[in-house]
C-alpha cells in the first residue's frame, strides 16, 4: 500500500499519514481505543491508492465516519474543536514556558506507582478537560492540582493514590537529593534497574561498584589485596586458608566471609561516591552486589537526602540461570560461561544477601518484570517520603 501524504496548506508543510497519531486523536475526542483502532484503519483502507489529502479533507473524511457510526455528539464536537490544534502550553515554576506533552505527563504519572494504562487514563481526562475549556496556558501549579482532582475522583484510583501524587510532587518541589542503592547478586538485573530509574526519573549520575572495584584494582596491585581481583562469589579464594580445605565444594562461612572481605574495601568507595552526592544535592544511582545491607545500616544518614537501599532478587533458580545465559549474548564480554560455572555460590550468596536485607528492613524487589520492578520501587519510594509527610493539598500547590 503506497504511503500517503497529508498537506497543512497553511505551513506548506506534508508529513506521512500515522495510523497511530489519528487513533490518539480519536482518544481524546471520548472514543474508546477499540473503536479509535477500527476507525483509523477504516480511514486508511477508505483513502485507496490517494497519495496525498489535505488535513481538512482528512478531517473531514474522519468526522464523517462517526457520523456515520452514530458517534455521540460530544465526541464530535471534541474533534471539531481539535481542528483549531489546540497547543497548551505550561509555565513552570522557574518562569520557563513548556509545551504540554502527554507522553512526557504520562511517564510523570507512572512515577507514582500507575500502570501505563491508568496513567494514559488520567492524562486523557486532563487533556480533554483543557481542550473542553480551551486553556492553552497554564502554570504547572495549577497541572498538578487538576491531576490530584481527578486521581481522587477516579473510581479506580482514588484518595490513596491522590495521596502519593500529592506526596511526590512536595518532594520534587524541595529539591532534595534522591540516593539510591540498588544491590543484589550476578545476573538479577540492577544494572537494567538502575537505568531505567535514571530516564525515568531524569537522574544523570549512575555508578556501579565494579566500575569502583576496578578503579581499586588499578591502585592496589593482586599482591597486595589478592581478594579485590577476584568476582564476589569467588572473593573467598583469595582468603588466606581458603584452599587449604582441600574440598571442591565451599562451605557458606567462606563464602559470605569472601565477599564481606571485598565489599568492606568497597564499601570506602561506595561511601565517598553516597557523601559528595550529599554535599552537592544531586541525585545519583548506586548498583551492584557490594551494597551490602550492613554498609546501608551505618551510612550516615542526612534529613535533607532521601537514601534508598533496595534489594533486588530472582525467586527462580531456572529464571537467573536464563538472566546470566542472557547476559552473555547481549554483552559477550561479561563471560556467562564463568558465571554458570559458579552458579551454586551466586545462588547461596544472593540467599545471603536477601536474608540480610530482611533483617536489616531493607525493601526487596522480586525482579520478574521491568516495569512492575519500576512501580514497586517508586511505592516503596513514595512511602518512605510519605512518614514524614504532613502537609496539604493547599500547602503543596502554594
Amino acid at each position: 500500500m503506497a504511503k500517503i501524504l497529508v498537506e497543512d496548506r497553511e505551513e506548506n508543510t506534508r508529513v506521512p499519514f500515522l495510523r497511530g497519531i489519528l487513533i490518539r486523536s480519536l482518544q481524546d475526542a471520548g472514543v474508546p481505543f477499540d473503536a479509535a483502532y477500527e476507525l483509523a484503519t477504516e480511514t486508511r483502507h477508505n483513502l485507496g491508492n490517494t497519495l496525498v489529502i489535505s488535513t481538512q479533507d482528512l478531517r473531514q473524511k474522519v468526522l464523517d465516519l462517526l457520523l456515520k457510526k452514530r458517534f455521540g455528539k460530544d465526541v464530535i464536537t471534541r474533534y471539531k474543536k481539535q481542528e483549531a490544534n489546540l497547543a497548551v502550553k505550561v509555565e513552570q515554576r522557574n518562569g520557563q514556558i513548556t509545551p504540554f506533552s502527554r507522553l512526557e505527563y504520562q511517564h510523570c504519572l507512572e512515577t507514582i506507582g500507575l500502570a501505563s494504562e491508568e496513567a494514559n487514563d488520567i492524562v486523557a481526562t486532563i487533556y480533554k478537560h483543557l481542550i473542553d475549556r480551551r486553556i492553552e496556558m497554564m502554570t504547572s501549579r495549577h497541572l498538578a492540582e487538576l491531576t490530584y482532582r481527578y486521581l481522587r475522583q477516579s473510581s479506580e484510583l482514588g484518595p490513596a493514590v491522590a495521596h502519593r501524587w500529592l506526596v511526590w510532587r512536595d518532594f520534587v518541589a524541595s529539591g532534595r537529593p534522591l540516593i539510591f542503592l540498588i544491590g543484589g547478586t550476578a545476573g538479577c538485573g540492577k544494572s537494567t534497574i538502575a537505568t531505567m530509574l535514571a530516564n525515568r526519573l531524569d537522574i544523570v549520575r549512575t555508578q556501579s561498584t565494579d566500575m569502583l572495584r576496578e578503579v581499586m584494582r588499578i591502585m592496589m596491585p593482586k599482591e597486595l589485596v589478592p581478594v579485590l581481583h577476584t568476582s564476589s562469589f569467588a572473593a573467598w579464594t583469595a582468603v588466606p586458608g581458603s584452599l587449604e580445605t582441600g574440598s571442591n565444594v565451599v562451605s557458606d562461612t567462606l563464602l559470605v566471609n569472601g565477599y564481606r572481605s571485598q565489599a568492606d574495601l568497597l564499601a570506602v568507595a561506595i561511601e565517598a561516591v553516597v557523601q559528595r552526592a550529599l554535599r552537592e544535592r544531586v541525585s545519583v544511582i548506586l548498583e551492584g552486589v557490594h551494597i551490602h545491607p550492613a554498609f546501608v545500616e551505618k551510612l550516615s544518614r542526612e534529613k535533607d537526602a532521601v537514601v534508598m537501599p533496595i534489594m533486588l532478587g530472582v525467586l527462580k533458580r531456572k529464571q537467573l540461570q536464563q538472566r546470566i545465559r542472557g547476559r552473555g549474548s547481549d554483552a559477550p564480554q561479561r563471560r556467562s560461561d564463568r558465571y554458570l560455572k559458579h552458579f551454586d555460590e551466586i545462588w547461596r550468596l544472593q540467599s545471603y544477601l536477601l536474608s540480610e536485607a530482611d533483617r536489616a528492613n531493607i525493601p526487596i524487589v522480586v525482579n520478574s518484570d521491568r516495569d512492575k520492578v519500576f512501580r514497586e520501587i517508586m511505592r516503596i519510594t513514595i512511602e518512605t517520603l510519605a512518614r514524614n509527610f504532613d502537609n496539604t493539598p493547599q500547602a503543596v500547590f502554594a
